[in-house]
């Protein structure tokens, strides 16, 4: 992507967030009534440094990994497994949040506009989701231009808003409005202040996108993604910084019925179509920033599918070259966060900054050890951003888990646990399995097979058959050459019919990994290899059985599977369901058998 495309498409989470960050600080600072709002500048101060801290450390994570650094992969290279894993729940999390909170600002927005959508809320957020699933599984072309259009409408937008306002507050001379009527529930202190900082800090979820992206880009993608990088940090620190300076001016604080930005958008421009325009610009940037983790989320548990620690139906590509699997959980997952917190924004967002920070913080001390190690040029001022980085990434992690625990933050530090706990067990599973499937030397005589070929049949209608009219060959379908595909081949030898094996490679180098294995085994049977290179392994495998049968329709085609039964039937789950798949895919076609040969482990 070019640069004016790629900023849009990437940072429409990161700049969205400005409809919600100022709101959630002020939202706390208020409870202290007039002496709280007092503190709005040196918080957002703070806000403003953090930002700009942690974007000039992406800049180096993209230097070091210009083939794409997410939290996972950073964490896990130099930090261990575990960091790694510890960093992906942070992810996951954010993300499912991405989605509630994006669905649930947005909506706000709409109902700021027209009230009467206030008492749907909830109704409307999931049919909202049910939208992102359909679309997403459909799979979406010319991503670029749908997401650029709303994104640089929501910053012309905000520009406009800020602009205007200030002008009118130059106008005016900057006289004060009336105090809005304020009630103080709290006392101003340490703990308030620790939270509206937490609370603000959400401005900047989705900072990360860039770095996580950077092969999208036109050459030479680092360099054309650090400059992304630089005007999305600029942006969203202009935009935050003037929201917060505009609410202040006009004295407008949360409301329950109305938006900060929708009070601010009124004040400016009454209800004529520039307000609209603000409402409108808002909510689609929201609803758009919800899709981003549509494509993130499922690609980080396909990583984790790939390194055994999540189901390997997460590895899967749909029809439309899209993780289903992923994408489906996704949406089910936020669906259920977006009923349980009843679609409220100020409810959901404690919960948001625990795992937002966690990911940052694995992923800059990662970038702090890789820049210790390599000690590559100008490492030490990188080493210094990235360090910088993950202090204050890690004090905001502690100020959000401390002071908003009892607020709903410690569902999100539960959830990161219980993710570390289930992903290890998954793993621990996977480790087993191979090491139950892996060939020693007792392992027995390789199977012999007839060497005839099939005879050629004219096509022609099915009729009934006499045993000797059925022409038999074997197709068995291997994986990877283990003691389950040395029993599905055993199996097929012993039937006496000519045996063909065919393994479905997901890249050339795997395709050749499993030609020098079977030629070590022996190459006892014929080996065909088909290279998938989107990781799809049914549509290939099915598309051969066509050819075959297609060249020969008088023949019966017999294809046999290896299949892994486990002890535990909830351990089923993480494995392949191809024998299923393959019977639906190949039932329209005549003579053909599925025949799966179990292996119990």
């Amino acid at each position: 992507m070019r640069k004016l495309v790629a900023l849009p498409v990437l940072s429409a989470d990161a700049l969205s967030s400005v409809a919600y960050g100022p709101e959630a600080l002020l939202a706390v600072l208020v409870l202290a009534g007039t002496a709280g709002l007092g503190y709005v500048f040196p918080v957002s101060g703070a806000i403003v440094l953090l930002i700009l801290a942690v974007g000039l450390s992406y800049r180096q994570t993209i230097r070091a990994y210009p083939h794409g650094g997410g939290s996972y992969i950073v964490a896990g290279d130099n930090l261990g497994p575990v960091a790694g894993l510890v960093a992906a729940a942070g992810l996951m999390t954010d993300y499912v949040l991405t989605v509630a909170v994006s669905i649930a600002s947005g909506v706000a927005a709409v109902a700021s506009a027209i009230p009467g959508f206030a008492s749907v809320t909830v109704p409307l957020g999931l049919g909202v989701i049910a939208l992102l699933l359909a679309g997403n599984l459909r799979g979406v072309r010319q991503a670029g231009v749908l997401f650029a259009a709303p994104t640089y409408a929501f910053i012309v937008a905000m520009f406009l808003l800020i602009t205007i306002g200030l002008v009118q507050g130059i106008g005016e001379g900057f006289t004060p409005r009336p105090d809005p009527a304020v009630t103080a529930t709290e006392g101003v202190g340490l703990l308030l202040i620790m939270r509206a900082f937490s609370s603000g800090a959400t401005a900047m979820t989705g900072i990360e996108a860039i770095s996580n992206a950077v092969p999208v880009f036109r050459p030479v993608a680092w360099r054309q993604a650090r400059t992304t990088l630089s005007w999305m940090t600029g942006l969203l620190i202009a935009m935050f910084a003037g929201i917060i300076v505009l609410a202040h001016v006009a004295d407008v604080v949360p409301s329950g019925q109305e938006t900060v930005l929708s009070q601010l958008a009124h004040l400016s421009f009454g209800s004529g179509w520039l307000y609209v325009f603000v409402q409108a610009a808002t909510a689609a940037v929201l609803l758009l920033a919800a899709n981003t983790a549509y494509n993130d989320f499922p690609r980080v548990l396909s990583l984790l599918a790939r390194d055994e620690f999540a189901p390997r139906m997460f590895m899967r590509l749909g029809d439309r070259l899209a993780y289903s699997n992923g994408i489906i959980l996704l949406s089910l997952a936020a669906a259920l966060v977006f009923v349980a917190f009843d679609g409220q924004t100020t409810a959901l967002i404690p919960l948001y900054a625990v795992g937002v920070f966690l990911a940052f913080t694995l992923s800059q001390c990662g970038m702090v050890v890789h820049w210790w190690n390599k000690r590559s040029p100008n490492w030490r001022r990188s080493l210094a951003f990235n360090a910088l980085g993950a202090l204050l990434s890690f004090l905001v992690l502690i100020t959000a888990g401390i002071s908003k625990f009892t607020s709903g933050a410690w569902v999100a530090i539960l959830a990161v646990g219980l993710f570390l706990l289930l992903t290890l067990r998954i793993h621990r599973h996977y480790s087993s399995v191979r090491a139950s499937l892996r060939l020693r030397p007792d392992t027995a005589p390789a199977p012999q097979h007839t060497t005839t070929g099939p005879p050629v049949n004219e096509e022609r209608e099915e009729r009934e058959e006499l045993p000797d009219d059925v022409h038999h060959l074997v197709l068995v379908a291997l994986a990877t050459l283990d003691l389950a595909g040395l029993r599905a081949l055993a199996y097929a030898a012993s039937l006496g019919q000519p045996v063909l094996a065919l393994h479905i490679g997901l890249s050339e180098e795997e395709a050749r990994r499993a030609r020098a294995y079977w030629t070590a085994w022996g190459d006892h049977v014929p080996l065909e290899i088909v290279v998938s290179p989107y990781r799809a392994t049914v549509a290939p495998l099915v598309h051969h059985v066509q050819a075959l049968h297609q060249q020969h329709p008088g023949l019966t085609l017999t294809v046999v599977l290896p299949e892994i039964v486990t002890r535990h039937r909830g351990h089923q789950l993480l494995h392949n369901r191809t024998a299923p798949r393959l019977r639906r895919a190949l039932r329209p076609l005549p003579k053909v058998v599925i025949t799966a040969v179990p292996f119990h482990v």
